[in-house]
């Protein structure tokens, strides 16, 4: 399991104070991003090294208490399943000990090919090396834009 640190900004909540719900999936997103860095492989890294791309094609969450401006939050992010060609990531987001959200991702292992993605199997040294590390790892920082 891997665990990062968020905090709310103002430009993330709505007009009431409320983070607007399309930020938890975004966070779910540089949550994962920061997942890979922990394993030593940047989004850049990822794709020189087995030439792929990891394609969003499913995501959901599950909303349990609000967030607000200043919170700070953690996010829990681990690989629930394999499957061939897709794996799918669990998210909890956590404040103070209280249940957030919870959110998925299935991210699918294909190939640019003339414009268009081609699906491939996610070869055995990618889910190693995701697999790799054992307890939990932290990483604390600001929230920006993935690298890609």
């Amino acid at each position: 399991m891997f665990t990062t640190l968020f905090g709310v900004e103002w430009g993330d909540c709505d007009e009431a104070g409320i983070v607007y719900y399309p930020r938890y999936f975004y966070w779910m997103d540089c949550a994962f991003h920061r997942f890979l860095r922990a394993r030593g492989l940047s989004y850049r890294e990822f794709k020189q090294r087995f030439g792929a791309e990891l394609p969003l094609v499913d995501a959901g969450a599950h909303f349990s208490a609000p967030l607000t401006y200043d919170n700070e939050f953690h996010i829990r992010v681990q690989v629930a399943e394999w499957q061939e060609r897709r794996f799918r990531l669990s998210y909890d987001l956590v404040r103070a000990d209280i249940s957030i959200a919870s959110g998925f991702e299935v991210r699918a292992w294909a190939f640019a090919e003339g414009g268009r993605l081609r699906g491939g199997r996610i070869p055995e040294d990618f889910r190693a090396l995701i697999e790799g590390e054992t307890g939990s790892s932290t990483i604390e920082g600001a929230v920006g834009p993935p690298e890609g």
